[in-house]
Parts: structure tokens; C-alpha cells; sequence
């Protein structure tokens, strides 16, 4: 797994988002976008992590930022897990791993001493000009607006 990193471009991409809406990499053009990739939709971490985003929605759009929420769940799932949480950002279903893959966010991971592949939970801060800004690999899922928030210069 090439994980992108600060500097890199990020890769061209087409997926959905929860409302079926079309989402390309060229969305991203002219914004600060803030992509986190989550493993699966309804789960605890991931539910803690765009909570903790969607509480400190104001805040994020107020230092700039838009927000994108990934993983490989079905537009059906990701629209479900939005309409329960009232999330006010986008979340791209990725079913085909494009973008999952294209980030880099793909590969083994252990749980309960079971190896499996998955989706690593990350973000990548996107500058206007489409280059990785920073990466966040070890993400707090209770805390998250404040590491990124905390990172602003």
C-alpha cells in the first residue's frame, strides 16, 4: 500500500456521494478540502469520528476547510448513516475502491489477532491546488475537528 503523501497530487477519480451526485477530483479544485477515509458506515469508531466532524462543522467551513467522508459502503449505507446523524458533508460511496485505492488507504490490517484487508482510517487535508497538504494516519475518532483544527498556522 503507497499511502499519498504531503506534497503528492491527488489521484483523478469518479465515485458517487450518499445522494447519488456525481464526484470528481475537480470538485476539489479552488477549496481546501478535508477527506477522511473511515472503514465502514454505522460502526462505532466511524460514528464517534463524523459526529465529532459534524459538531464542529462551523467551525471546520469557518478555518476554510470542506468536508468529504469516504468508504466502500453502498450509496444506500452512506445515505442511511447521513439521514440518522443529519451529517452536513458529503459521504462518497466508493464501492469499486477507486479513490480508497488511489489514496492509498487500502491494505492488511489486524483486529481481535484476525488479519483481514480494509480501509486504514486517515484524512488528508487537500490544498486549493489539489496537492496533499498533510495526513492525519493516527485519527481520534472523539477528537478528530481538534487535530485537525489544532494543525492551523
Amino acid at each position: 500500500m503507497k499511502t499519498l503523501q504531503v506534497g503528492d497530487t491527488i489521484p483523478a477519480f469518479e465515485t458517487t456521494d450518499h445522494l447519488g451526485q456525481s464526484v470528481t477530483q475537480n470538485d476539489f479544485h479552488g477549496k481546501r478540502v478535508v477527506l477522511f477515509f473511515y472503514p465502514k458506515a454505522n460502526t462505532p469508531g466511524c460514528t464517534a469520528e463524523a459526529c465529532d466532524l459534524r459538531d464542529h462543522y462551523a467551525e471546520l467551513q469557518a478555518a476554510g476547510y470542506s468536508l468529504y467522508g469516504v468508504s466502500a459502503d453502498s450509496e444506500k449505507k452512506q445515505k442511511n448513516f447521513a439521514d440518522k446523524y443529519d451529517f452536513p458533508f458529503p459521504l462518497l460511496a466508493d464501492e469499486s475502491k477507486a479513490v480508497i485505492e488511489g489514496f492509498g488507504v487500502w491494505g492488511p490490517k489486524k483486529f481481535m489477532g484476525k488479519e483481514y484487508d480494509g480501509i486504514h482510517r486517515m484524512t488528508f487535508v487537500i490544498a486549493a491546488d489539489g496537492t496533499i497538504e498533510r495526513v492525519i494516519d493516527k485519527v481520534k475518532t472523539k477528537t478528530h475537528a481538534a487535530q485537525i483544527l489544532d494543525q492551523e498556522s
